[in-house]
């Protein structure tokens, strides 16, 4: 596993544009205000495309690609059609399966379980249905949160309407393929709660 997701603070931008129909974000170090990802939306089929631009556009397949800033892969997400409730999958570097996600039916705000290859659950990702606050957990402990919001670099920073903050626990090993699961779950929660 690249080192770089061995860090615990991420700021994920989103790119604005009207009639965008992929999904791109950078993912910067903010203590160094560097980009040090990219998750980019690059293969979109015509339909895939077309749909974007309707109501239905939560439902529409996604596969992103998260890679260095120097265009090294580092994590693929993936969702075929959702119908009723969404399965995304995570892939490493080599597209081997680190886990999935499995949206919750009826969850207020939204709520996925997180589980590793072998389908055994290993953090549940559970939002605020009024707000951008995310918050992963496993047996009642706190792995990750997700906020509009971080208290750091001596100020409280509060991002705009497209960008937030990704805080991983210090109790989250450094080499754990839960940070990879973590990381495309961020990018799910707006591809499949937010949009």
């Amino acid at each position: 596993m690249n080192p770089i997701l061995s860090q615990n603070l991420f700021l994920v931008k989103e790119h604005i544009g009207m009639f965008k129909a992929a999904n791109n974000y950078d993912i910067y170090d903010p203590q160094t205000n560097q980009i040090i990802m990219n998750c980019r939306e690059n293969n979109l089929g015509f339909f895939t495309k077309m749909f974007r631009f309707t109501e239905y556009k939560r439902a529409t397949p996604f596969n992103v690609e998260i890679t260095t800033a120097s265009g090294e892969k580092l994590i693929s997400v993936r969702r075929g059609v959702a119908i009723f409730r969404s399965t995304v999958e995570v892939l490493d570097e080599k597209d081997r399966l680190v886990g999935t996600f499995k949206q919750k039916f009826f969850s207020i705000g939204g709520k996925f379980e997180i589980l590793d290859k072998n389908e055994r659950p290993v953090a549940t990702l559970q939002g605020k249905w009024t707000g951008w606050e995310f918050k992963f957990s496993h047996e009642n402990k706190q792995l990750a949160q997700v906020s509009k919001k971080w208290a750091g670099l001596g100020k409280e920073f509060f991002t705009s309407a497209d960008n937030y903050v990704l805080q991983i626990e210090e109790n989250v090993p450094a080499d754990s393929p839960l940070r990879q699961l973590i990381l495309g779950a961020v990018m799910c929660i707006d591809m499949v709660l937010k949009e």
